[in-house]
């Protein structure tokens, strides 16, 4: 049973669509209608009018992708992080000859407002980075004070959304560029980039021309004469089937079945004195990090061996003190998240 953090549990009918006869992505009507037809869905999903893209690379593409089409050597960029992929940002932001300014916080707080208001008072900033779930500690942040701060300061904002895109409410309406992936709440297979794009950051990207072809957003505005190379056909065909899946559950329903999914979990955990990392308040409704210190991957692969179960651990230095229950997208089921945690009890005794 695989119960990680992404890459998610592929339900049968994702499957059996991914078995069909597809159309060639380069050269049939019939996969361009198939690729729109995504696109207009997600839109549902993100629930923005703004232009909304399919990219063929992990959600880790996205996220250089947005740096690449956005940041040009000398701009001044501010990252907000309390976490691992918010500092990676920053890191995406030096590769391209940007200049990051990290905000940072301790992976168990929330995101420095004040730090935020501090570095706009005292600089002017072209883009700012920040994460919405941040995956390995089970984080999920509250963006909207500080995209309302970014709004008012005429930053473009760009915000990793991978890890709760479809499966919680992301805050869209001051987000430029709103980036999701197919393997985490849409649980379809790895291998597509989702990212809704506003009008600002496509002017953004035309001024900035990038040199690049594979991380540049830029071909992937108007595809009606074709992708800038051959697209993921049977990954999109998926995608499709995953998006069908959860439209028809109806988006509130789907957030609601993760809420509830978290909350059993993390009631179950506190029966079995299992601390939170980070505490309830901040834990997201797709994921949850239990505090084990030096002990998660031994917990883990006795679930594994005796269970047949798989979760995930923490990443870096966390990779032995976190260990991650993944209840997103397909697996958000109450049924589930009982499963694992009987067999952690098991496991813990």
């Amino acid at each position: 049973m695989l119960m990680t953090p992404g890459p998610t549990a592929v339900p049968p009918r994702v499957r059996d669509r991914l078995s069909d006869p597809m159309p060639n992505p380069d050269i049939e009507a019939e996969f361009y209608e198939l690729y729109d037809g995504v696109c207009e869905k997600l839109q549902q999903v993100y629930d923005t009018d703004d232009d909304v893209i399919v990219m063929g690379g992990e959600g880790i593409l996205g996220l250089e992708a947005a740096i690449a089409s956005t940041v040009a050597p000398g701009d001044d960029v501010l990252c907000l992080s309390n976490g691992l992929y918010g500092d990676g940002f920053a890191e995406f932001v030096e590769n391209y000859g940007g200049e990051a300014t990290l905000v940072g916080a301790d992976y168990t707080d929330a995101l420095d407002v004040d730090g935020v208001e501090k570095a706009l008072n005292e600089s002017d900033y072209k883009v700012a980075t920040m994460v919405h779930c941040e995956t390995p500690t089970g984080t999920l942040n509250d963006i909207e004070p500080v995209l309302e701060r970014l709004h008012d300061h005429d930053v473009l904002t760009i915000v990793d959304a991978v890890s709760s895109l479809g499966g919680t409410s992301v805050p869209s309406e001051y987000i430029d560029i709103n980036l999701g992936a197919s393997q985490k709440a849409f649980s379809s297979p790895p291998g597509l980039t989702t990212m809704a794009v506003s009008d600002r950051a496509w002017d953004v990207a035309e001024a900035r021309d990038s040199n690049s072809l594979y991380t540049n957003i830029l071909p992937w505005r108007d595809t009606s004469e074709g992708f800038p190379y051959t697209h993921l056909g049977a990954n999109v065909a998926a995608l499709d089937e995953s998006l069908s899946m959860l439209l028809e559950e109806g988006i509130e329903s789907v957030y609601d079945r993760h809420e509830a999914a978290a909350a059993h979990c993390r009631e179950r955990g506190a029966e079995l004195g299992l601390d939170l990392y980070p505490d309830r308040e901040r834990s997201a409704p797709t994921v949850t990090a239990f505090h084990l210190p030096g002990e998660a991957k031994e917990v883990q692969q006795e679930l594994d061996d005796e269970h047949d179960i798989v979760l995930a651990t923490g990443l870096a230095d966390l990779a032995d003190d976190i260990l991650r229950v993944g209840h997103m997208g397909y697996n958000a089921e109450v049924e589930n998240v009982d499963r694992v945690m009987d067999a952690l009890e098991s496991v813990l005794k």
